[in-house]
Parts: C-alpha cells; sequence; structure tokens
C-alpha cells in the first residue's frame, strides 16, 4: 500500500537530505566545470528579465514621474544626521559615510570597456557588496532603506545610492553642479564584469614582472584586487607617495579622469568623514556574502565586530585611523592648508596601518573626536595624499586649488558630478530638475536631427546611388557597432563615423568609408537628411533588397531624427577607448590576441547588449551578405552573396562538406565526395557548428521551413543594433 510520499519526502522523514548535494541549488559545480574549455554563452544571459521582480511592463522613467524629488531630497538631508544607535554617525553627520558609499559605487567604472559604476545598483551583490574596499558600506545602504521604504519603485536604489553622496556634500556646504536620475535597478550580480584573475583578496597579478606601473592589466583602473582605487598604504602596502602617484594617474585615468579631476576629486573626498581603525581587523566578522544565517545581529549585515563595542570611535573599516581635517563635516580649504603647510612623517594606526602623521600640527588643528567633543584627535593622511604633496604636477595643481577655494570648489563638483553620471550616457537619458543646462564633451553631446525630410525620396536615392549592398551594409553596421550598453556610449546617432578617430579606425576600413560618405554626404545634402540617418537608412535599403533578391519582402523599420555631431563634440582621447580591435560580425581581428575570436566576439555581443540567438541570425546575415571585413570571402558559405538566404546555416549543418585547417586560423570547406574546395572559414564560423548551444540556434534557420523566420528576425535584430543609442525612441 503505498504511502503517498515520494522517495524524497521518505528520505527527509528518515532523516536523510531529499536534496542531492551538489545539485542546483548548490554553487559547487556546473557543467562548465567538466568542460572548463567549452564556449560559456553565460555572459549573454545577464539580467533575464525573469528575475526582475517588477517585471516587463514596469517603466521606471514613469514611475519616477510620479516621485516628489524635493520631498524625497529632503528625507535623506534629514537622515544624514539623525544619528542611529546601532551605528553611530560620526560627529553626528553619515555624510562621509554616504559619500563613500556613492564614490565606491560610481568608483568602479572604468572608461576602456564601460563597465563598473554606479548606473545599476550593483553594489547591492557580489562581490561588491563583500569587496574589502566596502567595508561597511552595508551600514550605509541599511541607513537608507528606509527612505527607500517610503518612495518605493519611485526612486531606484542605483539613484538613491548616488544621490545620497550628492545630498551628503550639499548638507557639509558644497553647491553641486546637478544632479540626474535615471539609474535603473539590476537583479542578480553582474557576472560579466571582469575584475581580475587573482583568487585572493588583496593580492596583485595584474603587472608586468618588471614593475611598470603602467603595465596594469587591460581594462582594470584598480592596483589590487578588492579595492576601488589605489592602495591608501602605499604600493603593496608600502608608503611611496611618488610610485602611488604614478599608480594613481593610471587608477584615475582609466576612469576617464585628467590630472586636475583627479586631484579635485582626491581633495573633496578626504576634506570630509575619516578612515577607521581604531581597534583590531581581526574582530571582524565575515563580509555579507560569507556570513551565515545565523550570524548575530541584524539580518544581511556583514563584519559585524567581536570586539567588546566596535562601533563609533572603535569601528575599523580601511583599517587607518583618524581625520584628513579640522572640521570633518564641514565643506571647506582645511585639506590643502594641513597638507601643504605642515610636515607629516610615516606612523601607524592602532590596527596597524601605514599612514602619515603631522609633525607640527598645533592641537588647535586637529579634528575633535567623533563622540566626544571634549577631545582631540591628530589628524592623518594617506600615501595617495602625500602624492598630492611631492609629485610636481599634482602639487601645482594643489597650489592652485589651495589660492582660489572658488575654483577648488566649482572643479570638484564638476569632476564629482562626472565620477557619479559617466556611465550614465547622454544628456537625453537623465531624469529630473536638477539636470545642468551645460552640455558637457564627455556627455558626447549630437545636436537633434531633422525628421521633416521625404524618407522616400532619400531611399530612392541610395538605391539608386550604385553603391553595392555590401558597402551600404558594413557602413551602417560599422557606425552602430561602437555602442556599448555598458555606459550607453558610441552609436550610430551623431554619425562620428566620419569624424576623427572613427574616419582613421583600421576597423572601418577608411579609404572604402570615405568613398561611401562622399555619396551620403550628398545624398543628405539634397535631401535635408543627416549624415547619422542616411546612414542607416541605407544599410536599410540594402538588407531590403537583399532580402528581395532571396524571395522575401522585407520592410526594415526606420525612425528618423539622428543628428550630426561635430569635432567640437567629440572628445578624441575619450573616443579612442571605442575603436574596435575586432569584430568576429565582420570576420576580422586587427591583431593576434591571448583570447579566443569566439570569446571576444561574446564580450562584444554582450557589450552591444545583444543575446545569443540575436548572434547568431546577425553573423549569418552578415556573412551572406558579403559584409566582411575587406570582402574577404571567409565564412561566407554561398554562392549567391548579396541574398539574404539561411545558406550560411545550412552549410555549417550540411554533413556532405568537410572541415581543413588551412593554416593561419584558416580552414578550408571541402565537398566530401569530390574533395574540392567550396569556400574558406575562419576558427570562428566553425564554432557556430561545432559549439552545442550555437549550433542549436544555427539549427533552426537551417530548416527548410523557416527562411521567412530567418529574414523577420536579421530584420529585428539589425533595428535593435541600429537603435540601441536611440535613447529619445
Amino acid at each position: 500500500m503505498s504511502t503517498g510520499r515520494t522517495d524524497s519526502a521518505a528520505a527527509a522523514a528518515a532523516g536523510g537530505c531529499p536534496v542531492v548535494h551538489g545539485a542546483p541549488t548548490s554553487t559547487a559545480s556546473s557543467t562548465m566545470d567538466f568542460w572548463p574549455s567549452s564556449l560559456n554563452l553565460d555572459i549573454l544571459a545577464q539580467h533575464d528579465r525573469k528575475t526582475d521582480p517588477m517585471g516587463e511592463g514596469f517603466d521606471y522613467r514613469a514611475a519616477f514621474a510620479q516621485l516628489d524629488v524635493e520631498a524625497l531630497k529632503q528625507d535623506v538631508r534629514d537622515l544624514m544626521t539623525d544619528s542611529q544607535s546601532w551605528w553611530p554617525a560620526d560627529w553626528g553627520h553619515y555624510g562621509g559615510l554616504m559619500i563613500r558609499m556613492a564614490w565606491h559605487a560610481a568608483g568602479t567604472y572604468r572608461v576602456a570597456d564601460g563597465r563598473g559604476g554606479g548606473g545599476t545598483g550593483n553594489q547591492r551583490f557580489a562581490p561588491l557588496d563583500s569587496w574589502p574596499d566596502n567595508v561597511n558600506l552595508d551600514k550605509a545602504r541599511r541607513l537608507l532603506w528606509p527612505v527607500k521604504k517610503k518612495y518605493g519603485s519611485r526612486i531606484s536604489w542605483a539613484d538613491l545610492i548616488i544621490l545620497a553622496g550628492t545630498m551628503a556634500y550639499e548638507t557639509m556646504g558644497l553647491k553641486s553642479f546637478g544632479f540626474g536620475f535615471g539609474r535603473e535597478d539590476i537583479w542578480h550580480p553582474e557576472k560579466d564584469i571582469y575584475w581580475g584573475s587573482e583568487k585572493e583578496w588583496l593580492t596583485a597579478a595584474r603587472y608586468a614582472g618588471d614593475g611598470d606601473r603602467e603595465s596594469l592589466e587591460n581594462p582594470l583602473a584598480a592596483v589590487v584586487m578588492g579595492l576601488i582605487y589605489v592602495n591608501p598604504e602605499g604600493p603593496g602596502g608600502t608608503p611611496d607617495p611618488l610610485t602611488t602617484a604614478r599608480d594613481i594617474r593610471v587608477t584615475f585615468g582609466r576612469m576617464a579622469m585628467n590630472d586636475e579631476e583627479t586631484v579635485a576629486l582626491t581633495i573633496g573626498g578626504h576634506t570630509v568623514g575619516k578612515a577607521h581603525g581604531n581597534g583590531n581587523a581581526a574582530d571582524l566578522g565575515p563580509d555579507p556574502e560569507t556570513a551565515s544565517v545565523e550570524e548575530p545581529q541584524d539580518q544581511g549585515l556583514g563584519w559585524i565586530s567581536r570586539a567588546e563595542r566596535g562601533i563609533g570611535r572603535d569601528s575599523v573599516t580601511s583599517g587607518l585611523e583618524g581625520a584628513w581635517t579640522t572640521s570633518p563635516t564641514t565643506w571647506d580649504d582645511g585639506y590643502l592648508d594641513l597638507l601643504l603647510n605642515y610636515e607629516w612623517e610615516q606612523g601607524f594606526s592602532p590596527a596597524g596601518a601605514h599612514q602619515w602623521v603631522p609633525v607640527d600640527l598645533p592641537e588647535d588643528k586637529w579634528p575633535v573626536d567623533v563622540e566626544d567633543p571634549t577631545l582631540r584627535r591628530r589628524p592623518i593622511m594617506t600615501d595617495a595624499d602625500m602624492a598630492l604633496k611631492v609629485d610636481p604636477g599634482f602639487r601645482a595643481i594643489c597650489e592652485r586649488f589651495a589660492a582660489d577655494f572658488d575654483y577648488l570648489s566649482e572643479s570638484f563638483a564638476r569632476a564629482w558630478f562626472k565620477l557619479t553620471h559617466r556611465d550614465m550616457g547622454p544628456k537625453a537619458r537623465y531624469l529630473g530638475p536638477d539636470v545642468p543646462s551645460e552640455d558637457l564633451l564627455w556627455m558626447d553631446p549630437i545636436p537633434a536631427g531633422s525628421t521633416a525630410y521625404d524618407i522616400a525620396a532619400t531611399r530612392r536615392l541610395l538605391a539608386d546611388s550604385g553603391l553595392t549592398i555590401a558597402d551600404m551594409v558594413a557602413t551602417a553596421w560599422d557606425s552602430a557597432r561602437t555602442y556599448r550598453q555598458s555606459d550607453m556610449r558610441g552609436g550610430a546617432n551623431g554619425a562620428r563615423l566620419r569624424l576623427a578617430p572613427q574616419k582613421d579606425w583600421a576597423g572601418n576600413e577608411p579609404e572604402r568609408l570615405a568613398q561611401v560618405l562622399a555619396v551620403y554626404e550628398r545624398v543628405a545634402a539634397e535631401t535635408g537628411a543627416s549624415v547619422a540617418d542616411v546612414i542607416v537608412l541605407g544599410g536599410n535599403v540594402a538588407i531590403e533588397r537583399a532580402a528581395a533578391a532571396a524571395g522575401y519582402e522585407a520592410v526594415v523599420p526606420f525612425t528618423p531624427g539622428r543628428g550630426d555631431a561635430i569635432a567640437e563634440q567629440t572628445d578624441v582621447v575619450s573616443f579612442e577607448w571605442l575603436e574596435p580591435v575586432h569584430d568576429g560580425y565582420r570576420n576580422w581581428l586587427k591583431d593576434r590576441y591571448a583570447v579566443s575570436p569566439e570569446e571576444l566576439m561574446l564580450d562584444r555581443t554582450q557589450l552591444m547588449g545583444l543575446t545569443a540567438p540575436e548572434m547568431v541570425v546577425l553573423v549569418g546575415g552578415l556573412r551572406v551578405l558579403g559584409a566582411n571585413y575587406g570582402g574577404s570571402p571567409q565564412g561566407v558559405l554561398t554562392d549567391r552573396v548579396g541574398e539574404l538566404t539561411t545558406d550560411f546555416f545550412v552549410n555549417l549543418c550540411d554533413m556532405g562538406n568537410t572541415w581543413a585547417p588551412a593554416g593561419e586560423g584558416s580552414y578550408e570547406i571541402r565537398d566530401r565526395a569530390t574533395g574540392a574546395v567550396r569556400w574558406t572559414a575562419s576558427r570562428l564560423d566553425l564554432v557556430f557548428g561545432s559549439n552545442s548551444v550555437l549550433r542549436s540556434y544555427v539549427e533552426v534557420y537551417a530548416q527548410d521551413d523557416n527562411g521567412r523566420k530567418f529574414v523577420d528576425d536579421f530584420v529585428a535584430a539589425w533595428t535593435k543594433v541600429m537603435n540601441a543609442d536611440r535613447f529619445d525612441v
């Protein structure tokens, strides 16, 4: 007679575990552990909407429109001085803590790939929530929870974290440059961001062996795994201000900051708040990700001190201990006064960290204790602070700031705004009443484009232009492929393809590009359309013609209104980071790299915001359209070049073909029966037939009944790429 219980239930009742150990509920093992060399497509499945509790219909911009911004800002201001017993505010003001939280959220941004930054609220998740450099920032977010709870979905965590830092400065006396809302939250860790190869916190394996500080591995900006910037104790934990100065330049340069912005940010960051190291770091409990559910005190918090007290003046964060200025809750010029006008020597914090202490500073310039105003404590400087003093270039900037406090205040406000908004993309994405009217160069400004021209007439001119399908498709693709969803930079809008540095990039085939652009400039002048619109429309016209040649009617959606940027609106140095050095979609590598072509392609695909199926359909279409770099025949796999057919997929799956290496990363595809060479292909082409996941997509389009589906899916993916930077659509 059955008991109605499953074997698992029976096992549980008998004291056994009903879940197989190491099953999908565990992170102990995965398929990739068995086949570590297999191509991992997980990077293209990040932020699947199934993990979003708000649902696909949620519109943050619409929700934000219902927010009382001034009421929110006042609540955040009030929070600054509402000290809580479970985590008391230094000097009764949470400003320093909130600034550090916002800074460490925004400061992860790196210009090389646009990843990191505060635009997604990713500080709530691993690894950032548990980085050694983010010790006790979980307390700052928990202090903000009542505000988030009150305003709900009208304000994202991402916006609130950055707003808290900006409001903190305002309550301390700094006039902010402005603020833009519009950051949308993610709902699980970002596994697509490479933070370094090190397996242990606070170790570094990211420099060449010769000690060259410029050799910091790309795209990384931080000098050590688990730090946001440089080591405050000095390189490798040993004080050396001049070497630290070199580290600062590299790190902040990779955050898109110049020397003046770097100095302003360092001064402004250390004008308020303090470092915490009045105790033993060994007394700290595990970080939030490591802490068990049985950890004492408040659920979800990490770094709980085992010491008798461990809060207030006795808390430990960085291990350094002390404030930088006499008045750490006031925006003033005290930092430069103490740094430049007094002598400093090496010392140690109570936690044993290297720090610099004053030699001749009168006691009346010491800051008061964070809890007892009748006591005074010696201020400190970090190795990074001393770097500003001893490096000639940094020192000169410090002296200019010291001579003009208003200049310092404005410079810092602008640099803080850039730091906290750099990953948000164009100003068109900003929301709220405090968006500055000034168009800043790093925002990549683009003038408004016309929508009043005759689109049909423009189409006819393009169709009769004499340009080939391959030329029009490749030019549109090259214009749009620079888009990065990581920081919303690049894309077709602005037509910067015709400006330096893009017009000279090797990946854009400058000679061919110049010939195509000459035609497009004439079409734009004759019709009143922008060149940016003409570039995209030309690609669309070519695809429609190619679909018709394959026997399918297709209309590629087009939305006019792109503008044409000018050279004065283009930060050439910053745009150099967007230069493509590989493009699997056009079967091109600028050079040989340690990373395989297929891995490079996955990275590019993720930055463009495309899924794995979209990648497959675009590659198959671009191959048969003849859009390869330089007109290369590799991977074209069709005798009907220029027709939007499924031949690429069909011939990948055809067992009548065999593949054989042909040298230099090239392969020959031979007829199995006769041995005759039919086509050549690259390693990247082979991956689409050999990888089990990619082949499953390829087989869909190789089916006899999916020719129409292929055309429709290609048009949809193409349109997504062309419109990726159209935040007005």
